[in-house]
């Protein structure tokens, strides 16, 4: 009897430890014919959800929150020994998987990145597809699934989600779409924003702040100037403020850029799937404000991201601009109450009071009406052609344009035959808005008037003449008087 009772302890025994072994103890066996289903919700327009099964579900204990899980066939490569898989779950020599032990939730999304990237290297066939979001669907319902352990793919690229089927789960596309934001440095004060002025043949510096999403897929820079800007370089791209390997994207220019685009820069996969949410990518780049600016009006320059499984999702494009000013001068003399235009003045600008460094120009033809010349800041200065002066024509006007924001100096250098060079420069203020101040008074155009030099006396002219005609009617006088006295005392 004591034997028949050793032995009853030791069996009991056995099944506690077997039970223990296990990693579910399924209460009720999982029916082959049944199925489940999957509700994605707060989907995006144009989206298509791929969904591969990953573990099969042999039993489960919903009440107890118990799940018996088996690797899918398809996926046994994956879970072999060595493979990714490996370092996420323990397989037991009777094929049941558990989590493996020390290794936290946050790692299911590194096994779904790890598991989608094998399943495409693979060629491994989803279970089920939907077809793309149209407008205005707010949510997809997939049925009929076998139960199982389902990984969620979105070609949005910011999707990626493993969840079990028991019948039915929930799964919200949380729609978490990267951003873009471009900036120009305004350099007079340093500051970054939408907008910024420049002269012509200036080195402007953008930047662009990517704002990435959990992942993240094919993320590429796209970067488009107007005419009037020529592309530099890019400087340098950072991720969370600190510098990115160069080999970790690559740089587009020419003819291997699409979509009309200036520049762009493709970021490689491993980078991509190590972005984690709002993940901060900076990239600075230069360009060059050339001949063909619009002068005061915008010179635009636009970015975006595009991302997705085939890169068909792209963010709001994101615009700066750059603008580029000028003013007209007109030298005159007042002619009674008319300003008659003064040919044959000569004048510089300079940024500074003395006149020293004048700013370099090339002519750019004249005005359709009035037919007033038009000098331009010199994109290169040492082009052939570029002047420091700039000489009046008939009709005494001028205008100077590619100018940045500033407080310039105009100065007469030589001053037409006859007449009085300016005692001192034209202060010329252009502010942000292009509007042009010259002393201190707001002005549509710099008006110079000149002054006409005095013919001073000098010998044998009419100086001296003067003197002799009215001593001689002085002398012809007294003969006259003293004739006319000696007559009256004869009398």
């Amino acid at each position: 009897m004591k034997r028949i009772k050793k032995l009853a302890s030791l069996l009991l025994a056995m099944v506690m430890v077997l039970a223990m072994g296990t990693t579910v103890f399924a209460a009720e066996a999982a029916d082959p014919q049944e199925t489940g289903s999957i509700t994605i919700k707060d989907v995006k327009e144009g989206a298509v959800y791929n969904i591969y099964r990953i573990f099969d579900l042999e039993s489960y204990n919903a009440d107890k929150n118990l799940y018996s899980y088996k690797v899918n066939a398809a996926w046994s490569g994956f879970f072999a020994e060595g493979a990714p898989g490996q370092n996420y779950v323990d397989i037991s020599d009777t094929g049941y998987v558990t989590w493996k032990e020390g290794v936290g939730d946050a790692a299911a999304a590194a096994l779904a990145k790890e598991a989608l990237a094998y399943a495409k290297a693979n060629a491994i066939t989803p279970v089920k597809t939907t077809e793309e979001a149209g407008e205005g669907v707010k949510e997809i319902k997939v049925e009929g699934l076998p139960l199982g352990y389902y990984l969620l793919d979105s070609t949005v690229g910011t999707l990626c989600s493993l969840n079990t089927t028991n019948p039915d789960v929930n799964i919200a596309d949380k729609n978490q779409e990267p951003t873009n934001e471009k900036e120009v440095e305004e350099d007079s004060n340093g500051n970054y924003g939408s907008k910024d002025d420049a002269d012509i043949g200036q080195t402007v510096n953008f930047r662009s702040t990517i704002t990435a999403q959990e992942g993240a897929q094919n993320y590429i820079f796209h970067d488009k100037m107007s005419d009037g800007l020529t592309f530099g370089e890019v400087t340098g791209i950072t991720l969370n403020g600190e510098a990115v390997d160069a080999a970790d994207y690559t740089v587009l220019t020419g003819d291997a850029v699409g979509d009309n685009c200036t520049f762009e820069v493709v970021f490689v996969k491993a980078f991509c799937d190590a972005l984690v949410e709002n993940d901060s990518i900076v990239i600075s780049y230069t360009a060059t404000l050339n001949e063909n600016a619009v002068i005061a009006g915008a010179n635009p320059n636009e970015s975006k991201l595009t991302y997705g499984e085939n890169n068909e999702f792209e963010t709001t494009p994101s615009v700066t601009e750059t603008f580029t000013w000028k003013f007209g001068v007109l030298k005159y003399v007042l002619d009674g109450e008319e300003k008659s235009p003064l040919a044959e003045a000569e004048f510089t600008l300079s940024k500074n009071e003395d006149g020293s460094e004048p700013i370099k120009f090339i002519a750019k033809g004249t005005t359709t009406e009035g037919g007033i010349p038009i000098y331009q800041v010199a994109e290169d200065p040492t082009a052939e052609g570029v002047i420091t002066t700039i000489v009046t024509d008939a009709t005494g006007q001028f205008i100077l344009q590619g100018l940045d924001s500033d407080t310039y100096y105009l100065t007469e250098t030589k001053s037409p035959d006859g007449y009085n060079e300016l005692d001192k420069p034209v202060k010329v203020v252009i502010d942000e808005n292009g509007n042009v101040t010259a002393n201190g008074e707001e002005v549509a155009k710099v008006e110079v008037e000149n002054k006409s030099g005095s013919l001073l006396p000098s010998t044998g002219g009419i100086g001296t003449t003067i003197f002799y005609v009215i001593g001689g009617i002085l002398v012809v006088a007294a003969g006259v008087l003293l004739v006319t006295k000696k007559r009256m005392k004869a009398e």
